[in-house]
This record gives C-alpha cells, sequence and structure tokens, in this order.
C-alpha cells in the first residue's frame, strides 16, 4: 500500500471515529442553531409587519384597522396617537446620527489603527489596544447619560441655543462608542500587510508616514471599509444610549442641514423602546408597528452588510 493509500486510510478511520463524529455533529447544530435563529426572526418580522400594512388603505391610524404602506415609507410625521405612521421621521434621526458618529469615529478609528500598526512600539500596543477596546465593553446606558450630563452642557456654552436633547450630543456620544470598533479591525487589517510591502517602500527612499499612507492603508482597503460598514450598522441599532441623548420628539429633520443637529428627534430605536414603555394594546396598530419599523431597521442594515462583503471581496489583496 502506498504512503498516500495510508495516509486517505487514516483519514478516513479518523473522520469514522466516535469522538470525531460527535464534535462535527456538535458543531453542525451550533450552525444549524444560528441559521435557524436568524430565519425565525426574519419570518417574524416579515410576518407581524405584514399585518401592519395594507396597500389599499386611504387613511392611516384607525384603531384595529392597517396602515397604508406607501403612506408608512413616505410620510413624514410619526404621531401614533393621531394615526400618523410615517417612517421618514424616524429614519431620519437616525441618518442624523450615523452621518455625525462617522464623521468623528472613521478619522479618529482610521488615525489610531495607523498609529497602532506602524507607529506604536509593542509594549505600547500592547496596553493601548486593550486599553481602548474597554470602550466597547462600557453598558451603551453609561454612554447615555454621560452625554445627557456632560457633552451637553458642554456644547450649550458653544451652542446657547442647543436643546437638552439633541442630535448633536447624541451623534458624538454614538461615534465615540463605535471608535473601538473602527480602530481594531482597521488594525488588523493593516497588521496584515506583509512587512515586504513595507521594506519596499522604504528601500524606495519613502518615509513611515508615506508608507503608512500610500502603501499600508491602500493595501488593507478592503478590512478598512469593512470596519466602517460593520460599525456604521452598530450606529443605525445603538438603542439606550440614542435614547437617552436624543429625546423622544418624533419629527422629519434635514440630515444635511447643520443646524438641525441641535434639536431632538426620535431615532427607529428609540421609537420602538418607546413604544415597549407606552400604553399600547397587543396586536393593535401601534403594537405592530414596532415590527414595521424592526423590518425597515433590518433591511438597512442588511443592506450595509451585504454592501461590506461585496467591498471586501473586490477589493481584497491576497498575498
Amino acid at each position: 500500500m502506498s504512503t498516500d493509500e495510508l495516509e486517505a486510510d487514516l483519514t478516513r478511520q479518523t473522520e469514522n471515529s466516535p469522538r470525531e463524529l460527535l464534535t462535527r455533529t456538535f458543531f453542525f447544530l451550533c450552525a444549524g442553531l444560528s441559521i435557524v435563529t436568524t430565519i425565525s426572526i426574519v419570518v417574524l418580522l416579515v410576518t407581524e409587519a405584514a399585518k401592519f400594512f395594507t396597500i389599499t388603505a386611504p387613511l392611516m391610524g384607525v384603531a384595529g384597522e392597517t396602515a397604508s404602506l406607501v403612506d408608512f415609507l413616505t410620510g413624514t410625521s410619526w404621531q401614533i396617537n393621531s394615526g400618523q405612521f410615517g417612517v421618514l421621521a424616524l429614519v431620519s434621526a437616525t441618518l442624523m446620527i450615523t452621518i455625525g458618529s462617522a464623521v468623528i469615529a472613521i478619522p479618529l478609528g482610521v488615525a489610531t489603527a495607523i498609529y497602532l500598526s506602524e507607529y506604536a512600539s509593542q509594549r505600547a500596543r500592547s496596553v493601548l489596544k486593550p486599553a481602548l477596546e474597554i470602550l466597547a465593553g462600557v453598558p451603551t446606558v453609561v454612554y447615555g447619560f454621560f452625554a445627557l450630563i456632560y457633552i451637553t452642557p458642554a456644547l450649550s456654552t458653544v451652542f446657547p441655543s442647543i436643546g437638552t436633547f439633541n442630535m448633536l450630543s447624541a451623534s458624538i456620544v454614538v461615534g465615540i462608542m463605535i471608535i473601538p470598533m473602527v480602530a481594531s479591525i482597521s488594525e488588523d487589517a493593516m497588521s496584515a500587510v506583509p512587512d515586504d510591502l513595507r521594506q519596499a517602500g522604504y528601500g524606495m527612499g519613502a518615509t513611515k508616514f508615506d508608507v503608512a499612507t500610500g502603501i499600508v492603508v491602500p493595501a488593507a482597503l478592503s478590512g478598512i471599509f469593512s470596519s466602517f460598514i460593520l460599525a456604521l450598522s452598530r450606529a443605525i441599532g445603538e438603542t439606550m444610549a440614542v435614547t437617552i441623548a436624543a429625546g423622544s420628539r418624533a419629527q422629519f429633520l434635514n440630515p444635511l442641514n447643520p443646524a438641525s443637529y441641535l434639536e431632538g428627534a426620535l431615532p427607529m430605536t428609540a421609537a420602538m423602546v418607546q413604544l415597549l414603555l407606552g400604553d399600547i394594546t397587543g396586536g393593535g396598530l401601534a403594537y405592530r408597528s414596532l415590527f414595521a419599523i424592526g423590518l425597515v431597521l433590518f433591511v438597512i442594515t442588511l443592506v450595509m452588510n451585504v454592501i461590506s462583503d461585496f467591498v471586501a471581496q473586490r477589493y481584497r489583496e491576497e498575498y
């Protein structure tokens, strides 16, 4: 019997051993449970949201009836007491927080990743990176009270007209909260770039800054961009911090107008919390709107993650 045949026979015996079969079955069940959980969540959102919508309803908000899908997706007023379920009022607030947090987290996160990957010593990196990631372990409700007690009063010295609950404070605190995700994933992507590329740059007379920004960052671009999408997905789904900092007044704001950030608004996640804590009846229109909001939120994050996977596959460098 040849060496290849002996190795193949040994592999078959190992794979068919009771211990190996038990291990494979356990991991298969774990993977299957994850898939079943995801499918169950999607089915729940779709089925419950379908009870909320109707294509033919001329008006919304009558107790016991369904809401117009067109009015839900295009309406700019969210007032459940008067039967107005325009989700754009909630989406605009969520979009404002996402944009504001991105302006803070992306440059700071990438700059931190460049320092940890290219400039920091091994000893400094071993201390700074775990310390940075501690921010990810702080409960989000603490971030919310931090924004309300410290950030908002500090902003009021610069913007006297700012409200107690405002989008700027919520954007800042969410941006701080997602910096560790951007920095950690980006640093991992930069550290995976082979040193041969760095040495080639130095051999051409490039400075450390030139190598970091002109060689390492472009080579790790797929991982860096993936960190952006994952961090912004976290920002979109953040609940407690924005519930405390942004307020509970649902209104449609222009995300591109800087003055809008001085006002309070109601993001999608905060609206879901408000509905759950309010006096709503199970099975009613307001209750079913929870699942409609959740479905919109799910679709937005799903699209962002699909884009992230596409970019990662499209621009991934193989060494």
